[in-house]
């Protein structure tokens, strides 16, 4: 008998992690992040970590697990997230995975396989065909996740040298990618959406508060405590764009423009990302979204679902 979850997605600011907090509230459910980003302790505010009340509010799962020199990816992301997931259920508690990282995601859902294995032709084939779908950005934006040290010395235009160190990342390492549907879990899934005008809007207006919060200070402090610029956390979306600033390659305002664009550009890939995923149950948010009525028919679905 295949374990339940309950998962939520949507690209950046939507409001997943508010949906799940009160959804687990209701449901005796405990989250598992789905955000690479969540993993690493002291890197708060550029994460738009769920709060300390959020965070005590129902148990959560892959936040604050990783110093932010270390390196995370997809393969790990699966292995912990299925062990939490079995442990979770043997609680008689119900995980709920609240997603933001769309490739960790697909692949715990649709059950991709890594296996060591020599390079093969598949997976040439299939980064050549994200590159096509996806543009560079999105493409090299993988090789971060992979291999920052890597991406660090190889130019993102310089496609064939990315795709070789996507590669090499993987150590041969080759994951069947062509699922669409779910294999392992009995998972409903949720997906958040709204008028993208009003997503940037709220991208917009999360990044001016975290500004406000003191990302600039936060990066800074990261910076004096040692922590590699070159290290995947650091070149993340909100890192980069501060670390640029404070090492002086571009002036302050041009370093907000730029995090504000990748942002909107990351919610872009992200829905892309979810436009593969045909199992996903959408629901369309507002200019000002009514979260409880969100949440509430997310809890009716569930219930509809699993109830006997």
């Amino acid at each position: 008998m295949k374990e339940k979850i309950v998962v939520i997605l949507g690209p950046t600011a939507i409001g997943k992690s508010h949906c799940a907090v009160e959804l687990a509230k209701r449901l005796q459910g405990e989250i598992i992040s789905g955000d690479s980003m969540l993993v690493y302790r002291g890197m708060d505010i550029g994460t738009a970590k769920p709060s300390a009340a959020e965070l005590a509010a129902v148990p959560h799962h892959l936040v604050d697990i990783l110093p932010p020199d270390a390196e995370f990816n997809v393969v790990d992301f699966k292995a912990q997230a299925e062990k939490l997931i079995t442990e979770i259920t043997a609680r008689g508690r119900l995980p709920i995975i609240a997603g933001g990282t769309g490739l960790y995601v697909k692949a715990l859902l649709e059950g991709y396989s890594f296996n060591k294995a020599d390079k093969d032709e598949t997976l040439r084939a299939e980064l050549e065909n994200f590159l096509l779908a996806e543009g560079k950005e999105a493409l090299y934006e993988k090789l971060l996740q992979l291999d920052s040290k890597a991406a660090a010395n190889i130019h993102m235009n310089n496609t064939r040298r990315v795709i070789r160190a996507i590669e090499s990342a993987l150590q041969g390492e080759t994951v069947a990618c062509d699922h669409t549907s779910l294999e392992r879990y009995d998972a409903l899934v949720f997906g958040l959406n709204m008028p993208r005008e009003d997503l940037y809007s709220r991208i917009e207006k999360r990044v001016d508060i975290m500004l406000q919060q003191g990302l600039e200070e936060e990066v800074r402090r990261l910076l004096n405590e040692g922590v590699p610029a070159s290290c995947q956390s650091m070149q993340s979306i909100g890192y980069r764009q501060m670390v640029w600033y404070l090492q002086g390659e571009m002036p302050y305002e041009v370093a907000v423009d730029k995090l504000k664009q990748a942002t909107r550009n990351f919610a872009k890939r992200q829905l892309t990302w979810y436009r593969k995923m045909p199992y996903i149950n959408w629901l369309e948010l507002g200019s000002e979204p009514d979260y409880a009525a969100v949440v509430n028919a997310m809890y009716v679905e569930i219930k509809k679902r699993w109830d006997d």
